[in-house]
């Protein structure tokens, strides 16, 4: 989380480059509900959103950031929360709203880990209650972010970009490949979103 430890350096600085793009692409005057994904995995976009997160807190945004791989987790490391608690406790009925969101060391942050895995992530984040939730965050946050699993894997980035208005694709050079990209922009043009930007 270099925006936290060095906030001065020229990648926090890119981070907060970001924001601002982001900032003024959005046309609405809505909260800001982001979701951050990559087409395959270890290509950098839990390191993207957590650095984004920290940067809207930063300006005083009141700032969210939810977890929702509910596959591979890994959010609850970097804030060194415990993952049991979180996300899919809340839509499968067994703890409440309040009880989900996490504190952070950094102001104006918040966190919903990711909860225990389910046997059914696609069908929990297609949920009624899911969509509920997302309202909920709506009016309780200026900025709302998810962290999701790789496009490439699995159908649940797709499920989620219906609850969002603003989508921004991670790619890493050497690592991205190729045709799973070219996968991806393809299966994003027949869903109703527009791509944001890439980092």
């Amino acid at each position: 989380m270099i925006t936290q430890e060095d906030p001065k350096s020229p990648v926090s600085e890119s981070y907060r480059g970001l924001r601002t793009n982001l900032m003024f692409s959005k046309k609405d005057s809505s909260a800001h509900v982001l979701l951050i994904s990559s087409p395959g995995p270890g290509e950098g976009k839990t390191t993207t959103i957590a650095n984004l997160a920290i940067t809207y807190a930063n300006l005083g945004k009141k700032t969210i950031l939810v977890d929702t791989d509910l596959r591979k987790p890994v959010l609850h490391k970097v804030f060194q929360q415990n993952k049991k608690t979180g996300l899919t406790n809340f839509l499968c009925g067994e703890l409440q709203y309040d009880e989900i969101i996490n504190k952070t060391d950094i102001e104006n942050l918040d966190l919903i880990c990711s909860g225990i895995i389910p046997p059914n992530p696609s069908e929990i984040l297609d949920s009624v209650k899911m969509k509920d939730f997302v309202n909920k965050l709506k009016t309780d946050y200026d900025v709302v972010l998810f962290d999701s699993p790789p496009l490439i894997a699995v159908t649940d980035p797709y499920i989620l970009l219906k609850n969002v208005n603003q989508f921004v694709l991670v790619v890493r050079a050497g690592v991205t490949e190729r045709g799973g990209l070219e996968r991806v922009l393809d299966t994003i043009k027949h869903t109703d979103t527009n791509i944001s930007g890439v980092v």
